[in-house]
Order: structure tokens, then sequence, then C-alpha cells
């Protein structure tokens, strides 16, 4: 049995992956961190604290608890799936330096379908270049805390690097001086209701505009992704990964 260490097992994304484990016949639950009780699991409060053994950590919390996570993983030996969105630069470093030592396996999203429609985004920005306009409207439930989603930045890193010329990326706009210049990448957020989430790539030119879209219509599809993840990263001594590496998806 492969044995999964949850970080921010008592919120939302945890309590989903616990019950997509309960399906899994190679996966157990060994415990997690959280500030709040995780009912059955054994729960800490701290990574010092901690005294199970695990194989691989999967952390859906928040950028604070980066340095806990580290303490974590090198406590314990094992790699990390890191589905937390938000970092400032300071802490990607530090992912970085993780993954020198550990296996770490980030992503903005944990789902097939968004991590594919990353690869047709790529392909249609690389065609399609500078001479069509690319606008991503990213939306979520009214609870979710950073803005633009770790989903959009993915997405438009991923058309950025596709193009020739050199784009920018312009997370929403106001006032008087908002033309866009040549090579913007757009990104617009909308928080709402209980969206699980939506994005939509939007590629415009003269007379005609090509839409890529991804619905998530529950969050199964993130917990099952962070545990297609765990078993890929199982054993993973040090490199660093990404959704696309467990899916065997081919990079453009």
């Amino acid at each position: 049995m492969l044995k999964v260490f949850i970080v921010g097992i008592s919120g939302k994304m945890g309590k989903m992956i616990c019950n997509a484990a309960q399906s899994s016949d190679d996966i157990e639950i060994c415990g997690g961190l959280d500030a709040f009780d995780g009912g059955v699991f054994p729960t800490f409060k701290r990574a010092a604290d901690v005294n199970v053994a695990a194989d691989v950590i999967i952390d859906f919390s928040r950028p604070e608890t980066l340095d806990e996570v580290i303490s974590l993983c090198d406590k314990l030996s094992c790699p990390a799936v890191i589905a937390t969105t938000g970092y400032d630069d300071g802490q990607l470093k530090k992912i970085d330096e993780l993954s020198k030592r550990r296996g770490v396996l980030i992503s903005g999203n944990m789902s097939f379908g968004v991590n594919l429609l990353t690869e047709l985004v790529k392909s249609s920005a690389a065609a399609l270049g500078v001479d069509f306009d690319v606008e991503i409207v990213e939306k979520h439930h009214n609870m979710k805390v950073d803005a633009p989603s770790g989903t959009a930045l993915m997405l438009a890193q991923s058309a950025a690097e596709a193009r020739k010329e050199k784009s920018k990326i312009v997370a929403g706009r106001s006032g008087k001086s908002c033309k866009r210049e040549r090579g913007d990448i757009g990104i617009s957020s909308v928080r709402g209701g209980t969206i699980v989430g939506q994005h939509d790539v939007e590629f415009i030119g003269d007379d005609e505009i090509i839409t890529l879209s991804h619905t998530a219509l529950s969050r199964k599809i993130f917990a099952f992704g962070s545990l297609k993840a765990a078993r890929f990263m199982a054993g993973k001594k040090s490199g660093k990964y990404d959704m696309k590496d467990v899916l065997g998806i081919k990079k453009v």
C-alpha cells in the first residue's frame, strides 16, 4: 500500500482526497497536517510533531504552509505533490531548491483535462503568433483567495512560451491607460457562488475568434489527479515534475 500524507487534510480538497482514496485498493491515508482535526486520520499541527511514516506527501493548503511542507519532505525523506497555488518568486525558488534533494511535482491544476488544455493552448499560440490577441477568463467560487488562479497563469505562461515574440501577462485592467500592447496576454478573474473552476482561452484575430475551454464540474477530478500524481512520484528521489509527466502528454 502507498502511504499518503495530506497537508490540508481538513480542507475541502483534503477531505475529497481522503474520500477518493477509500475507493482505491493501493493507497492508504496515513495522516495529515492541519490546524483542525482530520477526523479518523492522525492529524498534526506542525511538521515537528509528525510521528507517522509516509511514501508521498500531497499538499493542498496555502502558500504560507510551504516551510512546513519542506520540513515534512526532509523529515519523512519522501517526495511531494504540490497542488497549492499563489506562491511568490521567493517561495518558488524554495521549491526549486527542494527538488534538488527530493522529488517534487508541482502543478497549477491537477486535472487531466486542464493539462491537456495547456498543451492545446501552447500549440495554438505557436501557430497563431501575436497577430491573435490572447485573453483568458477564469471563474471560481467566492471563497477562492488568490487571483488570478494558478491554472490561468499556467495557461498564460504556456501561450507566452510558445510565441516567437516576447509577451507580457496582464492580470486585470483598470483605469484610463489600458490600451492593449502587442503581445499582451490578458487575464480576467471572476469570483462567485460555488463555481468549481472554469477557464476560457480566447485567441482573437481580425474577424475571427478561437476559444479553448475547460469546465470542472466537481473537485473529484483534482482529487483523482492528485492520487495519480502520488503514484507516479512514489520512489522519486529528486527532480522537478508536472502533471504532463504523469499523463505522458508530449510537451510541445
